[in-house]
């Protein structure tokens, strides 16, 4: 079964760190998708792409709200996607979700519309 499962969300004071862990099905990393991408949704605000990375190179994009804060890895053989999120801001609060997709242009990466495999999301709460 296609799927992606998001872990390791919660609430933390500003300052503070989480990690993020996206659990991939093998048909999603190996076949499904060339970029695996995190995003975040806040409440009556757009979904914003936060980081991505190129599982074949490792290559990443990070967003430029988030750059020097937030990293994101691969552990290749677990298909496994970490989003590691330093020095967190009250501002960073969202829902944060995981997802796959087919992306051609690295200029593209954190585009949500390339991307068709998404998780339930994992909720990161930062107070001031």
């Amino acid at each position: 079964q296609d799927q992606l499962v998001e872990s390791g969300g919660g609430s933390v004071q500003a300052g503070g760190s989480l990690r993020l862990s996206c659990a991939a099905s093998r048909d999603i990393y190996m076949y499904g998708a060339n970029y695996m991408g995190w995003f975040r949704q806040a409440p009556g605000k757009e979904r914003e792409g936060v980081a991505a990375i190129r599982t074949s190179t490792g290559d990443t994009h990070i967003s430029d709200s988030v750059k020097g804060r937030f990293t994101i890895s691969q552990n290749k053989s677990a298909a496994t996607v970490y989003l590691q999120l330093n020095s967190l801001k009250p501002e960073d609060t969202a829902m944060y979700y995981c997802a796959g997709g087919s992306v051609w242009s690295g200029s593209d990466a954190l585009r949500p519309m390339y991307y068709n495999y998404w998780g339930q999301g994992t909720q990161v709460t930062v107070s001031s």
